[in-house]
C-alpha cells in the first residue's frame, strides 16, 4: 500500500492513523482545522505512549511511525491514496458532503470505508456517483489498533472486488475481518452488545440487581469464556437440547423494549452522562477514571504483536 488517507481526526480516526503508521503504511490524515489537527497529534502521541509504558514499543518505534504520518487541511493531497478511512460525525448530511470532494479530488481509488457505527451502506452512497462501487463499511470498536475485529458491509452497488480488496487490506494490518451477508443497522457487534445492553438495563429496571452486580457478572461469569471460544461453540459444545429448553424458560420474560428505558432515560435528563460530566451509572471521580483506564485495553494487549517501524 502507497498511502491510506483518513478524513476525521477525533478518536476512531487518530487511532486508526496509530494502527496504519504503525505497519510502515504512509498515512494522511485530513483535519478541518489547525486546532483538531494540534489535538490528534496529541491523541496520537498518547496511544503510542501509553504502548511505550506498556513495554511493547519503544521511544525508535514512536519516530519511527511518526514518520510515516501527515496532515492536511486539503482534499486534493489525498489524490493519491489508494484507499480513504471516513471517520467524521454519525451525520448523513455530512457523510455526502465528504464523498462528494472525494469524487472531486481523488482519481484513482481502490476503495472508501466508512467507520460508521450504524448507518447502512445504500444510505451512505445513495448520491455518489464516481466511486458509488467503491463505498463499503469498515465498522471497527474502539481503539482500532488495540481491538483486532473489523466488520464490513456492503451495498447493492459495492463491487466484490472492493470488498475483496478491503478485506485483504485489513488482514494485512493483522486484523480479524467478518464480512455480513446483507447489511442491517448496528451490523453484527452492536446489535449484540446493545442486545445485552437492553437486558442488563431491563435488570435495572425492574430492580432485579444494581449497575455494579450486574458488572460483576459480566466480569467473572461467561465474558472471558468467550476471549477464547465463540457463543455458538459454547451452546454446541453444551448441547441444543438444554439450549433448547432454557430459550423456551428465559425469551419470553427477556426486555423487547424498542426505545430507551425510564432508567437510562432520567440520567440522560439530569445532565448525568457518564465519564462526560463525571456522574452516570458511576461515579467517575480521579481514582475510578485512573483505575479504569489500566483496565480498559488491557484484554488487547496480546493481540499487538506485530513489527512496528524503527
Amino acid at each position: 500500500m502507497k498511502k491510506i488517507g483518513i478524513i476525521g481526526t477525533g478518536m476512531i480516526g487518530t487511532s486508526l492513523a496509530v494502527l496504519m503508521t504503525s505497519h510502515s503504511i504512509k498515512t494522511v490524515v485530513l483535519a478541518v482545522n489547525e486546532e483538531l489537527k494540534n489535538e490528534s497529534i496529541g491523541q496520537f502521541k498518547k496511544f503510542l505512549n501509553k504502548l511505550k509504558n506498556e513495554d511493547i514499543i519503544d521511544s525508535d518505534n514512536i519516530l519511527g511511525c511518526e514518520n510515516y504520518l501527515e496532515y492536511t487541511y486539503e482534499y486534493e493531497d489525498l489524490k493519491d491514496c489508494q484507499y480513504i478511512f471516513e471517520a467524521v460525525v454519525e451525520n448523513l448530511d455530512v457523510k455526502h458532503e465528504v464523498y462528494q470532494k472525494i469524487e472531486e479530488n481523488v482519481s484513482d481509488l481502490k476503495a472508501i470505508c466508512s467507520v460508521s457505527s450504524a448507518i447502512e451502506v445504500d444510505k451512505l452512497n445513495e448520491k455518489m456517483s464516481k466511486y458509488k462501487e467503491k463505498l463499503l463499511v469498515t465498522h471497527p470498536f474502539f481503539p482500532p489498533h488495540y481491538v483486532p475485529y473489523f466488520e464490513i458491509a456492503y451495498g447493492k452497488s459495492t463491487d466484490k472486488d472492493t470488498i475483496d480488496e478491503v478485506k485483504r487490506m485489513l488482514e494485512d494490518m493483522d486484523r480479524k475481518v467478518v464480512i455480513l451477508k446483507k447489511s442491517v443497522p448496528g451490523f453484527i457487534g452492536n446489535r449484540l452488545q446493545f442486545a445485552l445492553y437492553r437486558e442488563a438495563l431491563n435488570l435495572v429496571q425492574n430492580g432485579i440487581a444494581n449497575p455494579e452486580d450486574i458488572d460483576i457478572c459480566l466480569k467473572y461469569s461467561f465474558c472471558p469464556r468467550y476471549t477464547s471460544i465463540g457463543m455458538f461453540e459454547h451452546f454446541d459444545n453444551g448441547g441444543l437440547i438444554l439450549n433448547y429448553e432454557v430459550c423456551n424458560t428465559i425469551f419470553p420474560s427477556l426486555s423487547n423494549q424498542d426505545k430507551p428505558p425510564r432508567v437510562l432515560k432520567d440520567l440522560v435528563d439530569n445532565d448525568e452522562l457518564g465519564r462526560l460530566s463525571g456522574k452516570g451509572f458511576y461515579t467517575w471521580d480521579e481514582e475510578f477514571t485512573k483505575d479504569f483506564e489500566k483496565r480498559v485495553s488491557k484484554p488487547y494487549l496480546r493481540f499487538i504483536n506485530w513489527k512496528f517501524p524503527g
